[in-house]
């Protein structure tokens, strides 16, 4: 018997999904339903959409279906390592051990989706953009979308086998599970607050000089929690986003374009000049984005609703990790249908027991690795230092430290949590301190 499964939300772990699930034979039919408009057609604000790095966990889930790793690989860049900038100039290389990709977010989404129409037809899988999820009714196992593709929005009932939740942090399906006995959800908006800037490729090629395929990270000063991230782009540009604390930053207060031109000179002189007088513009009426992170108590319904990604475990961007665990749950349930054999009220339970314990991690972890202070900033890169030498000359006597395994390994997140405990309590109480100064 064909199990409907309906995925509401087109991000890249909805799209992933459905590839794992057409390659178990014949046994699941989908239909995805994607409130925006088809990525393919329509051209979004580009602060709307941003730059992410997929690391071997995220790696990893594109490897198990043919052709998608290398699909996504040409629409990325490579990246080796960081470069940390210091304000007397001089800078700090971290090499990674894996390289990461770093791509779009968007163009991740498009890799996937145009693999997955190239290689199932419409009796497999179809795709539905512009189509709203208004309500679920999960006695009665349907869902109602409210379509716009049209000039009259009309409202489209759909009944489903399997429903899962892909539809990120403000997910709807997750909003109905709130409405269940039992069901819980905490949400906390991060301490940080972020903008993000273009350098266009004519303005870069001439007037910085930054090493395409790293990271480029600059601290605003050694106790100020602002901070820069810029990724080299496939066309040459830079894109990336500014950090700063939640409404105790100038950040905001730059009205115009010459005071936008005018702070980058004065704190990040390096990229300054690649700054566009349009980029300077669109900077100012440029929106500041707030993170949020999300926690649940479970991550399914039943035996026919579960949630996935940032609709169960939304995290801030810190450590890089929101699209690789998202990637992650899709291998993690994957395996789960393999171990019960397709039973889904086996698995999906198993999902919750097995997932919740690292997710719950992660946002430990997403909160609390990067330390606000500068003194414990410089702690944290000797930390790092010191356990990268160590791990090299004496590997079975010494782990990389907490970074790394994140970024670099596939090791579960609470067990990383377990071993780095220490530093993730002294960390919080440092950020908790350090956030009352400022």
């Amino acid at each position: 018997m064909t199990e409907k499964v309906v995925i509401v939300g087109a991000g890249p772990s909805g799209l992933l999904l459905s590839h794992y699930l057409l390659r178990r034979s014949d046994k699941y039919q989908i239909e995805i339903y994607e409130r925006r408009g088809d990525p393919r057609l329509v051209s979004f604000p580009k602060y709307r959409t941003y730059s992410l790095a997929l690391s071997p966990r995220g790696i990893n889930a594109l490897k198990n279906i043919a052709g998608l790793e290398e699909a996504v690989r040409a629409v990325s860049v490579e990246v080796s390592g960081t470069v940390i900038h210091q304000k007397n100039g001089k800078t700090l290389f971290k090499r990674l051990k894996t390289p990461q990709l770093t791509l779009d977010r968007t163009n991740l989404a498009i890799a996937i989706l145009q693999k997955l129409t190239s290689s199932y037809d419409s009796s497999r899988v179809t795709i539905n953009f512009d189509s709203k999820c208004t309500q679920v009714d999960f006695a009665a196992k349907t869902v109602t979308f409210e379509s716009h593709s049209s000039e009259q929005p009309n409202l489209k009932y759909v009944n489903y086998d399997l429903l899962i939740g892909a539809d990120g942090a403000s997910s709807a399906v997750r909003e109905e599970l709130l409405k269940t006995e039992g069901f819980e959800y905490e949400q906390k908006y991060f301490y940080k607050d972020y903008k993000s800037i273009f350098l266009s490729p004519t303005e870069s090629e001439s007037k910085i000089q930054l090493q395409p395929g790293n990271l480029h990270s600059w601290r605003l000063r050694l106790n100020n929690a602002t901070n820069l991230l810029l990724l080299s782009q496939l066309d040459g540009s830079w894109s990336g986003v500014i950090n700063f604390p939640h409404g105790k930053n100038q950040i905001a207060e730059l009205s115009t374009k010459q005071k936008v031109l005018q702070y980058f000179y004065e704190n990040f002189p390096e990229i300054a000049g690649a700054i566009a007088d349009e980029e300077a513009e669109a900077f100012v009426s440029r929106p500041i984005s707030r993170v949020v992170s999300v926690s649940c108590n479970c991550f399914h319904h039943g035996d026919s609703v579960l949630l996935i990604g940032d609709a169960a475990h939304a995290v801030p961007p810190s450590i890089g990790q929101g699209c690789n665990s998202a990637l992650e749950d899709v291998v993690v349930f994957d395996a789960l249908l393999d171990e019960y054999s397709d039973n889904l009220a086996e698995a999906l339970e198993q999902f919750t027991i097995r997932r919740r314990p690292d997710a719950w991690a992660l946002v430990e972890l997403s909160n609390y690795t990067m330390p606000l202070s500068g003194k414990l900033f410089v702690e944290f890169l000797l930390r790092t230092r010191f356990s990268t030498i160590m791990h090299k000359i004496f590997p079975k006597y010494f782990q990389p430290f907490l970074f790394d395994l994140i970024t670099e390994s596939t090791i579960p997140y609470s067990q990383i949590l377990d071993c780095y405990r220490d530093w993730i309590d002294k960390v919080k109480k440092s950020n908790e301190n350090f956030l009352e100064t400022i």
